[in-house]
């Protein structure tokens, strides 16, 4: 029995292999899309996946201001923020959030970043992901591939 053909390879900065991928989010719910994108971000769905190392594909998301939220969680979910001072505790719902400039991108933004671990490499991770409210994108140079997200798990 050879034991080398069972060496674990982990993964680092030099090694990783970094994809361009587009995911549309026309009709998409928005925590099943937002915990797929925070998997791709992450690199979970790759079989060199090291959790210490951002080996992840950068992500770009088009058509942001078409996700939906199902129930009533457009008016009754609350986001929570505090400024650090007495009283500086802020809420907002997702329609507060989608009512301001660039709603759609803050809003998917903000929930995939919930979905990340909580440490500096969340911090490096979410630099990857770009949003677009409309269906147009500047990252053509790349030639990112086109998703279906749906077939993810």
């Amino acid at each position: 029995m050879d034991t080398l053909s069972y060496k674990t390879i982990s993964a680092n900065k030099e090694t990783v292999n970094k994809e361009w991928v587009v995911v549309d989010a026309t009709d998409q719910v928005l925590g099943r899309l937002a915990s797929k994108v925070a998997k791709l971000l992450r690199g979970k769905y790759k079989p060199n996946f090291t959790p210490h190392v951002d080996c992840g594909d950068n992500v770009i998301i088009i058509n942001a201001s078409k996700v939906k939220l199902t129930g009533n969680k457009l008016t009754d979910r609350v986001y929570l923020r505090y400024s650090g001072y007495p009283g500086g505790q802020k809420q907002s719902t997702p329609a507060d959030i989608l009512a301001k400039p660039n709603g759609a991108e803050k809003l998917l933004r903000r929930v995939v970043k919930g979905m990340l671990p909580k440490n500096k490499l969340a911090n490096h991770i979410i630099t990857n992901l770009y949003i677009y409210e409309g269906p147009e994108h500047k990252h053509e140079a790349q030639s990112p591939k086109a998703i279906d997200i749906n077939l993810y798990k």
